[in-house]
């Protein structure tokens, strides 16, 4: 996935659409552009969420994974 020291994590386990999305939605206006912004969620729509989310706001969805068992999506803020 992406290098650590230009990544913000954001704990979103055990919360419900669309809290996840509320999430990184709040937290990429406080990143520079280029840096990624990995949410933790284990909502199942979650997967359709934060992509879709990430097409409607020119955001750039690098892609999905697992941290410690948790499935995490990293999204670049792209402006």
């Amino acid at each position: 996935m992406t290098d650590d020291a230009t990544t913000v994590q954001l704990d979103c386990l055990g919360q419900r659409c669309p809290l996840p999305v509320i999430a990184v939605a709040r937290r990429i206006t406080e990143v520079p552009v280029g840096a990624v912004v990995r949410v933790l969620a284990d909502d199942p729509a979650a997967a359709i969420d934060i992509p879709a989310w990430c097409r409607m706001r020119g955001q750039e969805f690098v892609g999905r994974s697992l941290v410690d068992g948790a499935p995490a999506y990293e999204v670049r803020r792209a402006h």
